[in-house]
């Protein structure tokens, strides 16, 4: 087993992501994001809707423990990131791990 904060961090580094809760939804209806990772305590609306997209798209959605300030921080980013898909998993093994 991983931890998904330092395959999210390779992700950031050396793949391809996309951020934000409209981006996310376009990369799914597109069919290019190929995992989900969201943040715990998002707006129920917005998560809901992606939990539908990615059932629909057969897309892996996985639960990120920590708040959205706490994924944005591990992103790189000064503000909050509710949603985050990852495009091409770059040197990570997101695509293939399980994470608790």
């Amino acid at each position: 087993m991983s931890d998904l904060n330092n395959d999210l961090r390779l992700v950031i580094d050396t793949g391809k992501y996309t951020l934000g809760n409209r981006e996310v939804v376009k990369s799914i209806t597109e069919n290019k994001a190929k995992t989900i990772i969201l943040a715990s305590r998002g707006k129920k609306e917005i998560v809901e809707d992606i939990l539908h997209l990615c059932k629909v798209a057969d897309i892996r959605v996985i639960q990120y423990n920590g708040n959205s300030l706490e994924l944005g921080t591990l992103c790189g980013k000064p503000y909050s990131v509710n949603v985050v898909a990852v495009l091409e998993p770059g040197n990570s093994n997101i695509l293939n791990e399980e994470y608790n």
